[in-house]
């Protein structure tokens, strides 16, 4: 496992240093749109483009699942069943386990067996419903940036045990078929070629969906950065890579835990663009709502509220109290008022609180699916829904394994495969989608919708969502 090298002075990071490819892309090659009427198509989309029908994208963002986790047993995708070799895992010495070592319950302190599960279980995937229903969560499992580079292992997919401190809870898959997501995914579209951004955790994917690259922490105090060898390899784990970007668990200056007293620990006010500046210099409304936020936000947080879930809360021009944050960003509450009112702005990210992210740990898969369904119903409900696209994914892949081995592209990622649900009238039907995708796909949907310009190279790049759409 070897870390490309960030080239020095670049504002896009990552720079996809050996990406395939694709030619250069001017920073002014698209110079940004004025203000338009946003009953009108881009001008850039040609005649009979599906995305010219969509008028609002609304992008629920889950938690922590890989795709063989929850639709390894899909009809028509790619799934356990073409596993092969890479669902054998090795240990530490390379060799491959004659037993997978035990689950572990990582939410016990300190970690301990899961007695839940058999001691013993054999080195290949399995149903973790066969001995706990979706109803009761699981351990949580380690889903940090270097760690999932060593359980990737050059593509082998093989590491997944030896690098995580769960166990044999990472084989670990589901039959959900009789969710709500699965349903969803019968009746409309399911991506199974959906990449995590960006190796490792919730924080630098949120990261990578607001503005394609990692946040910068220059100065970040010694005792919270990672040290690597020559090769990259992790030799002390830590918050902010050596050369100062942020990659694990990381909390705003702005928005934080009562708890976080002292500033030194919080990272500074960021100032590179997201996609809420382009759609704002477009004149294209947007928000992002969130569970718990309005609670949070007055210092008294749930206690499942997840402050690094909220990426727009870290750039300076969002800072709290200025009109910008007062305009888009908002709670729960605003977006069901919101979608029963019929005034969602055209652009809409929204964040489930802990309890109902589907993610290990602290919530469990039947609490989150019941919400989705439901939100998913109202959207449906809505008098916007007619020009709507509705797209469900999942930040990262929860420390769990997936088979397939995520494309090169550079020192973030892309990380392994996550869920890919799209919905609304003009989705295809009945449809498994294989084209490849990451967070820059979302990225370029909005943008190529609304003619705005890209953040960087990795949504310059991305591939929209078109394939999707009848």
């Amino acid at each position: 496992m070897r870390l490309l090298p960030l080239l020095a002075g670049s504002l896009v990071a990552p720079m996809l240093a050996h990406a395939p490819a694709h030619g250069q892309m001017s920073q002014d090659a698209h110079p940004l749109p004025g203000l338009q009427d946003l009953a009108l198509p881009s001008p850039r989309l040609p005649p009979g483009d599906p995305l010219r029908a969509i008028g609002h994208v609304v992008v629920i963002f889950e938690e922590n699942r890989s795709f063989d986790n929850m639709f390894g047993l899909f009809p028509g995708a790619d799934g356990i069943a073409q596993a092969g070799v890479r669902a054998r895992q090795a240990g530490p010495d390379g060799k491959p386990y004659t037993m997978l070592p035990p689950v572990m319950n990582t939410n016990m302190r300190p970690a301990a067996v899961d007695m839940r599960f058999p001691a013993e279980l054999p080195n290949a995937p399995f149903r973790i419903d066969s001995y706990l229903p979706p109803t009761v969560a699981t351990g949580d499992l380690v889903h940090r940036f270097y760690q999932e580079q060593e359980q990737i292992n050059g593509g082998r997919m093989d590491r997944f045990v030896a690098a995580s401190d769960a166990g044999a809870l990472v084989m670990g898959y589901y039959d959900l078929s009789k969710t709500n997501g699965w349903q969803l995914a019968q009746e409309f579209t399911l991506g199974d070629s959906m990449f995590h951004s960006a190796f490792g955790g919730s924080f630098l994917n949120h990261t990578f969906l607001a503005c394609a690259q990692a946040f910068r922490w220059p100065d970040a105090p010694a005792r919270i950065v990672a040290q690597v060898d020559a090769d990259g390899r992790m030799v002390r784990d830590g918050q902010v890579t050596p050369d100062g970007f942020v990659v694990n668990t990381s909390r705003s200056v702005y928005l934080h835990a009562p708890s976080d007293t002292d500033p030194a620990l919080l990272v500074p006010p960021q100032t590179m663009p997201h996609i809420g500046d382009r759609l704002d210099a477009a004149g294209v409304d947007w928000r992002w709502y969130s569970g718990g936020y309005d609670n949070a936000a007055a210092g008294k947080p749930d206690p499942l509220f997840q402050f690094h879930h909220q990426p727009m809360a870290y750039f300076e021009d969002l800072a709290p109290g200025t009109p910008e944050q007062k305009a888009h960003l908002k709670d729960l509450h605003d977006l069901l008022a919101d979608i029963a009112g019929g005034t969602l702005p055209p652009v809409v990210f929204y964040k489930p609180i802990g309890e109902l992210n589907l993610h290990p740990g602290y919530a469990n898969i039947t609490d989150g699916d019941e919400h989705l369904g439901d939100l998913v119903a109202k959207l449906q409900a809505s008098p916007q829904y007619n020009d709507m696209l509705i797209i469900i994914t999942y930040d990262e892949h929860g420390g769990f394994w997936d088979h397939v081995a995520p494309p090169v592209r550079d020192r973030w990622g892309p990380g392994i495969r996550v869920p890919l649900i799209a919905v609304g009238p003009t989705v295809r039907r009945g449809f498994v989608d294989h084209t490849q995708y990451d967070f820059g796909s979302i990225l370029r949907t909005i943008e190529d919708r609304w003619g705005l310009d890209p953040l960087g190279l990795l949504d310059g790049r991305g591939t929209n969502f078109r394939n999707l759409l009848q």
